[in-house]
């Protein structure tokens, strides 16, 4: 039954049957519709002797405190080479301002960085690169910086600064004094501060080593598996044992995959800082200029593409999109979501048409693979909690929904938000989004883990699959399988899909 919490208690609202959904995992599940509920208030479901936690009916149920805590706190916590300070509290001090050295050649890093023959600059092993001590987030309880997280971070950002247009300002971020205020507005967007704290560190790095860097690494275990204030890890005097190291590589599809993130985000940043939106947008004409697109590049080098048409509207992006086409009609889960976002560039009736009689295959995927599990996703899990990949999967739905709403239905969208805050496999319902939700992941894998704490708008990977058949969820800090944040997605992509659902709420 559904009952709503009033001023004078408690009051049964509706009853009825649960209806039988049918067995998925170890579990039978029953499905309780109260669709046709619309008077705002207080509310809970009481089936036997369980209950769920009290939620709330209301328009405005996504406006305020679930989307903003990314923003408000979790992005400025995990600032790099920044003293990031809430009031009369300090989240870390000024941390690697003595980034970093060159790391040595034919080196197999614990943490999985490779350091291959040759460094691939003009810098030996040992030697200082100068610049690096800029820009970007820790990712995340590692306090690491690989380039595909501090990409893909600004990448989403940027897309959802675009598409909902987010403008909102808590934060004062002083990138010359290398400073963060929590909760102390400064005039300017958030958002695109976060953006260009991103592009920073990527640019830099192309700046310093004429190439992206694979990542910045702590070089000693002892650092590595360091909890704490960050600006202890490091004595801030370049060019001694303590540095952290930087990485290079050969990797085509990271190489294109962040030149088409770089091209976005100068989009963002233009009028913001147009002198980083150039030097993004430079960058990523050259990557995509010099970086082989084939083989298992092939998808990334659309996207590159993609972007740079959205970006420039230049012809030579369009053309090289109209003469893979093939190639994208035979790829379309990989490329539908960004391609639909270029068809008006594009303008062409035989690509349009090429491109959307591959869609339905698609949209019969998705709703077979959704149909599977009674939380209307596709639920796949493999080493870690599958969060991560389905509030991804939702953000790139979106703009298969936005460019094709009379093939795609919005229903992803909001089955995947749903699962993050709580529609999940297991006992353990909690949201997976910490401080967002009535109950939700409060002990979580990042820099305070070590206190059995969290950091408000961090999201965790989320339930496990034991194999073959039980999903599992504790509350323990250092099971980063379950309860780690990442940047790169995770938070992003749960605010990404809060923004979505509220426009999709309201008609948008």
């Amino acid at each position: 039954m559904l009952i709503r919490i009033t001023e004078n208690g408690e009051e049964e609202v509706l009853s009825a049957e649960a209806q039988e959904w049918g067995r998925f995992l170890r579990y039978n599940y029953l499905k309780f519709d109260f669709t046709d509920i619309r008077e705002e208030g207080l509310y809970k479901i009481r089936y036997g002797t369980s209950e769920t936690s009290v939620f709330r009916i209301a328009g405005d149920v996504y406006d305020r405190g679930i989307w903003q805590p990314v923003l408000e706190y979790f992005l400025p916590i995990q600032m790099c080479h920044m003293r990031v300070s809430e009031k009369y509290r300090v989240w870390h001090g000024l941390c690697h301002d003595d980034d970093a050295r060159m790391a040595p050649v034919d080196h197999n890093h614990f943490d999985g960085y490779v350091q291959g023959p040759s460094t691939l600059t003009q810098y030996k092993p040992g030697d200082v690169v100068p610049g690096l001590n800029v820009g970007g987030w820790h990712d995340a309880g590692d306090f690491d910086l690989r380039v595909e997280s501090q990409s893909g971070e600004f990448y989403i950002l940027t897309l959802a600064y675009e598409a909902f247009n987010v403008d909102y300002d808590v934060t004062t971020i002083d990138q010359e004094k290398k400073i963060t205020e929590i909760h102390q507005p400064d005039g300017k967007n958030d958002i695109l501060q976060q953006i260009e704290h991103g592009v920073l560190s990527v640019v830099a790095g192309y700046r310093a080593l004429g190439r992206l860097y694979r990542g910045i690494i702590s070089n000693d275990l002892r650092q590595y598996v360091h909890l704490g204030d960050s600006a202890t890890m490091t004595d801030g005097i370049k060019g001694n044992d303590d540095d952290r190291w930087v990485f290079t590589e050969d990797n085509p599809v990271r190489e294109l995959t962040t030149a088409a993130h770089l091209a976005a985000a100068s989009r963002a940043l233009k009028g913001f800082n147009d002198e980083l939106s150039d030097e993004a947008l430079q960058i990523a004409r050259e990557i995509y200029k010099i970086t082989d697109g084939t083989g298992n590049a092939a998808t990334a080098k659309l996207h590159a593409a993609a972007e740079l048409l959205i970006s420039t509207g230049e012809r030579e992006y369009r053309d090289f999109l109209l003469s893979q086409t093939d190639l994208i009609v035979d790829n379309i889960e990989k490329t539908g979501w960004f391609i639909g976002r270029t068809e008006k560039a594009i303008n062409d009736t035989g690509f349009t048409k090429a491109i959307r009689s591959a869609l339905p295959g698609l949209k019969e995927k998705y709703e077979q693979q959704s149909a599977e599990t009674p939380y209307g996703i596709p639920y796949r899990p493999h080493i870690w909690g599958a969060g991560w990949m389905i509030q991804r999967l939702g953000f790139q739905y979106y703009y298969l929904y936005k460019a094709y709403p009379d093939i795609f239905s919005p229903d992803l969208i909001f089955n995947s938000l749903n699962f993050v805050l709580g529609c999940h496999p297991g006992s353990n319902a909690i949201s997976f989004a910490s401080g967002i939700g009535a109950e939700s992941a409060t002990v979580g894998y990042g820099l305070n883990r070590a206190d059995w704490s969290y950091i408000p708008g961090g999201v965790i990977s989320g339930t496990a699959l034991i194999r073959p058949d039980f999903p599992e969820l504790l509350t323990f800090p250092y099971l980063w399988q379950q309860t780690e944040y990442v940047l790169g997605g995770g938070s992003s992509c749960f605010m990404f899909l809060v923004l979505a659902v509220r426009q999709l709420i309201r008609g948008g």
